[in-house]
């Protein structure tokens, strides 16, 4: 079977754009709930020796103290997570009376964690240039890998068109993790920025193939026609991307549904990226390779 991926671009292009316009609506709306590693705060969790309160009852509970913030958390099968902005040692044992009200605590299971506003803000900033810099390795790896391949486009056009890819893979799950931040509570911690490094990694590897089957087709083809090239290796790679990615994704979603509520957020991030990394992959990053050579095209003729 002989998918026309180049003729059906634009509609691919339409799509991914569609969600990312509204991943950006949703995150300028909404923002992002950002987790106490990033602004700073306190951390209280406990486990208790029999069933735990429910989260209603421990918010119900916690009302009658003033506190900023609140973020309830189930880890485990009995364990609670209490997160406030930051908080004085007496706000610490009123809230830990409060727990101790609703079930008895095993004995050395509490754990505070107090971090402060500039700690969270060099946190903040770290992220941003770890971020940045595994960009950048990523353009020049490509450009590396491809830098033999001289027509018919340059090495370095590779590497952009996977950047394009990448930021659509990540505007996606932080739009939908604004939206759930907004309507529950979900906060953007360092396991979810985590899984959009991972994200990069995999969506990357993903694209990357299939650039590398376009080189070699290029070269076997013995052709000047680029598009067929192009499409061709997109079939060829299509079976190969989504076994792979399937595979993912069913183990991630056993994680996302039995393996705790500590792990879900995690889960959900890498099972959105996945999803939105393997469509770019394969709809996106290689199409706009075919874009850019017929926009090139276009110009050199107007030239001469």
């Amino acid at each position: 079977m002989h998918f026309p991926f180049i003729r059906y671009r634009w509609v691919f292009y339409a799509f991914s754009l569609v969600l990312v316009l509204a991943s950006i609506l949703s995150m300028v709306v909404f923002g992002l709930n950002l987790g106490i590693e990033f602004t700073g705060g306190a951390s209280l969790e406990v486990v208790y020796q029999g069933e735990p309160p429910e989260l209603e009852e421990v918010r119900n509970a916690l009302q009658e103290i003033a506190l900023d913030q609140l973020v309830l958390q189930r880890i485990a099968e009995s364990g609670l997570v209490v997160k406030t902005g930051p908080i004085s040692q007496e706000t610490r044992q009123q809230i830990l009376k409060k727990l101790q009200n609703m079930g008895e605590i095993e004995e050395g299971s509490e754990n505070f964690q107090l971090i402060g506003p500039s700690i969270g803000q060099e946190l903040k900033s770290k992220t941003k240039i770890f971020v940045s810099l595994a960009l950048l390795a990523i353009l020049i790896y490509i450009a590396l890998s491809f830098r033999k391949v001289t027509r018919p486009i340059k090495s370095y056009i590779y590497g952009l068109t996977s950047l394009i890819a990448l930021f659509h893979d990540v505007l996606i799950p932080l739009g939908v993790f604004a939206l759930l931040g907004k309507f529950s509570g979900l906060e953007i911690s360092i396991p979810i920025i985590t899984a959009f490094l991972t994200v990069f990694g995999y969506s990357i590897n993903d694209s990357v193939v299939i650039f590398d089957r376009v080189r070699e087709n290029i070269v076997k083809l013995k052709t000047s026609d680029f598009d067929s090239a192009v499409e061709q290796s997109l079939n060829q790679s299509l079976r190969r991307s989504l076994h792979t990615s399937l595979t993912t994704l069913f183990v991630l979603l056993a994680v996302f549904f039995f393996g705790g509520e500590s792990l879900r957020p995690f889960s959900l991030a890498l099972i959105i990226g996945i999803l939105a990394g393997t469509y770019s992959s394969i709809f996106i990053a290689t199409p706009l390779l075919v874009s850019y050579y017929r926009f090139r095209s276009k110009r050199m003729k107007r030239k001469f």
